[in-house]
C-alpha cells in the first residue's frame, strides 16, 4: 500500500479553489487500492474523519495575517512526519502544493529523507507576481519557490510552460520534473432546474446566449480593468455578466472610478454563485467567456469554460494558449485588442461558434479529463 500525503490545499470536501478540487477530484475518482491519501485540512481543530476513502485530518492554526499559511504548511508537515514516524510507514510520498515553506524545506526534506520518504512539490504559478502581495512577500515567494525547488525529490508541473521556467530559473539545481496538469469535467446534458436558472436571468434582466461572462477571484492580476475597459469600447450589445466576490473590496471601488464602468448598463457584477449546479448552466449557456488571467500554470477557471462555455476569449499568455490551442480566441493587452476581438466573436457564424465549441470540449476530453489525470497521478505514485 502506497500512502500519499498531501498538504497545501484548504482540504476536502472543496468549496472553491483550484487545489482543493484537484484534491476533491484526485481522490474522488481513485481507481487503484494500492493507494490510501491522506489529507491535511485548514480548520478549527484537530479532528480526523473520511472523504472520498481518503483519511483526512484537520490542523488548526492561529489568525496570524499572510504568515498562516506558511504556518499552516509547516504545522501539517510535522504532523505527518509524526503520524509516519510512529505508524512506522515506510512506503509513503509527501506531496506539498504550492511553494510557500521554502527556506524550511531543507530541514523537512532531510527529516523524511531519514524515514526513505521522498518529497514532492507542486510548484503552481508565478505567485511572485502577484499584484496584490507587497515587495517583501513577493520577494519571500521568489525565494521560497528558489528552495522548494532546490530542495525536493521531484516538481510536478501542471503546464508546460511552468516546467520549462523551472528548468531555465533553476537549472544550477539539475531540478527533477514532470508534467501533469489540472483536470476537468465536459457537462453533458441532463436533468437540471431549468426554472432556477430562468429566474436568475429575470433577476438581472440578462437573456440567455447574449451575455459574456466572467467568473474568478476579484484581483488586479486577472485583468479586470483590461477586459472591462475594452468591453466598454465594443459595440457589443450583449451584456458582460461578472460572478465575483467584490464585497469590501477597495479594487471595486478603485476600478469603479478609474472605468466609470456603472455608467455603462451592459456591465453586471452579480456577485458570487456557490450553486454548481446553477453555476453550470450559466457557463453552459452564455455567449463566451472572458479569460484575462496571465499569471500562474494550467488554470482551473480555464478548463471548466473550455468544458462548457460555447467560445473562450482568452489573453494570449503562453499559459492559456497551452489550454486553448486552436479551440480559442486570443486578444493581447494593447489598446482595442479585446474590442475588436468581441467584434470578431459577435460577427461569427452559428457554425463557426459550434466548430470551434465541440474542438474545446475535444481537447478537455482527450487532455485534460480526470481520468486521464488521474491515471498519470495513480502511475507516477506507484512507480509505473
Amino acid at each position: 500500500m502506497k500512502n500519499v500525503f498531501i498538504i497545501g490545499s484548504k482540504g476536502i470536501p472543496s468549496r472553491y479553489g483550484g487545489f482543493e478540487t484537484f484534491v476533491d477530484k484526485l481522490t474522488e475518482h481513485k481507481k487503484s487500492n494500492e493507494i490510501k491519501y491522506h489529507v491535511a485540512c485548514l480548520a478549527d481543530n484537530f479532528n480526523e474523519f473520511e472523504y472520498n476513502n481518503a483519511r483526512c485530518f484537520n490542523v488548526n492554526v492561529p489568525e496570524i495575517g499572510p504568515a498562516k499559511a506558511v504556518y499552516y504548511d509547516i504545522k501539517s508537515l510535522e504532523l505527518v512526519y509524526k503520524y509516519i514516524k510512529d505508524n512506522r510507514i515506510s512506503n509513503a510520498i509527501v506531496y506539498i502544493l504550492a511553494c510557500r515553506i521554502g527556506p524550511f524545506m531543507n530541514s523537512y526534506k532531510s527529516k523524511f529523507e531519514k524515514l526513505g520518504v521522498p518529497v514532492y512539490v507542486n510548484p503552481d504559478g508565478h505567485e511572485w507576481k502577484r499584484a496584490k502581495w507587497n515587495r517583501f512577500i513577493r520577494q519571500y515567494w521568489k525565494l521560497s519557490e528558489r528552495l522548494m525547488i532546490k530542495n525536493t525529490d521531484l516538481a510536478i508541473c501542471d503546464s508546460k510552460a511552468i516546467e520549462k521556467y523551472i528548468h531555465e530559473e533553476y537549472k544550477s539545481y539539475h531540478p527533477k520534473t514532470t508534467f501533469i496538469a489540472y483536470g476537468a469535467t465536459v457537462n453533458t446534458p441532463n436533468q437540471l432546474d431549468e426554472n432556477k436558472y430562468l429566474e436568475w436571468l429575470k433577476s438581472w434582466n440578462i437573456q440567455e446566449s447574449e451575455y459574456y461572462l466572467i467568473v474568478g477571484r476579484f484581483v488586479p492580476e486577472n485583468n479586470y480593468e483590461l477586459m472591462i475597459r475594452e468591453f466598454m469600447k465594443s459595440s457589443t450589445t450583449k451584456a458582460l455578466v461578472i460572478i465575483t466576490n467584490i464585497e469590501e473590496n477597495k479594487f471595486y471601488n478603485d476600478l469603479k472610478k478609474s472605468t466609470n464602468f456603472d455608467s455603462d448598463k451592459r456591465i453586471k457584477f452579480v456577485g458570487t454563485v456557490y450553486d454548481q449546479e446553477l453555476l453550470s448552466q450559466i457557463r453552459t449557456k452564455a455567449f463566451a467567456y472572458l479569460h484575462g488571467h496571465e499569471v500562474g500554470g494550467t488554470n482551473p477557471s480555464l478548463l471548466e469554460a473550455m468544458a462548457t462555455t460555447p467560445l473562450n476569449l482568452l489573453l494570449d499568455v503562453q499559459f492559456n494558449r497551452e489550454v486553448g490551442s486552436d479551440a480559442a480566441l486570443y486578444f493581447g493587452k494593447g489598446s482595442n485588442a479585446l474590442a475588436a476581438t468581441i467584434q470578431q466573436a459577435d460577427h461569427l457564424s452559428l457554425e463557426d461558434l459550434e466548430t470551434i465549441g465541440n474542438e474545446a470540449k475535444k481537447r478537455i476530453e482527450e487532455e485534460y479529463s480526470w481520468d486521464i489525470i488521474v491515471d498519470k497521478y495513480e502511475n507516477l505514485f506507484l512507480g509505473d
